[in-house]
């Protein structure tokens, strides 16, 4: 979820929690662009005057490049031009503010019980193989066994294959308490044991100094 007003971004995040839901929530467009690029949602809440990039900017990106979360766009907006735009880069509802939240869990609600498109697509670079739907992973068709947190960092990795993941975005990515990561050296050791559990393949994990880690070929 996506909303720049701190307090309705507070709201909306506690309802939320409170109806069930488990809540990633963000306060401008290139958090939600991250977060919808490196994780996977059944369902996606985005403000449409969202700072640094707009709701409309984000949804548009996402279609672009073939990602099929449903996104729900929230937005004082309420002219017919307003709305049509919205749904033409690619949002599946429009909900204006001042809403009532019953009326959003609703729409969530209904959104979700649409069938999904496709069925997520295998991750992969070289000969290393990543489904997460199964949470399986394989080399070269060889299958190997990853702890929950060696999969985390792997699925980031590979989402973000050749370019540099930073150690904050793994830790985020990983952990529920990002400190706890950043820290110590925990990061290196997982990253260790995930490098000597993915032996034998084309890939490495490249160390970039200073800055995180990289999945390359060769």
């Amino acid at each position: 979820m996506a909303e720049d007003d701190d307090r309705l971004r507070d709201v909306l995040r506690r309802g939320l929690e409170q109806a069930g839901y488990v809540v990633d929530a963000v306060a401008d467009g290139h958090a939600a662009d991250d977060h919808l690029r490196t994780y996977e949602y059944e369902v996606a809440v985005l403000d449409w005057r969202l700072p640094k990039k707009t709701g409309v900017e984000v949804v548009s990106e996402l279609r672009r490049t073939g990602r099929k979360v449903p996104v729900l766009m929230l937005t004082a907006r309420d002219r017919p031009a307003d709305r049509v735009l919205g749904l033409d880069s690619g949002a599946d509802d429009y909900l204006v503010k001042p809403f009532d939240f019953d009326e959003l869990l609703a729409r969530l609600r209904a959104l979700q019980r649409r069938p999904s498109a496709t069925q997520p697509p295998l991750l992969s670079v070289g000969d290393i193989e990543f489904d997460p739907a199964t949470r399986a992973v394989s080399v070269a068709g060889d299958v190997r066994s990853l702890t929950p947190t060696e999969l985390s960092i792997l699925e980031l990795l590979l989402r973000r294959s050749p370019s540099v993941v930073a150690r904050g975005a793994i830790a985020l990515h990983a952990w529920a308490e990002e400190a706890d990561a950043l820290g110590s050296n925990t990061i290196e050791v997982h990253v260790a044991r995930l490098r000597s559990k993915l032996a034998g393949s084309k890939c490495h994990i490249e160390t970039v100094r200073s800055i995180g880690y990289r999945l390359v070929e060769g």
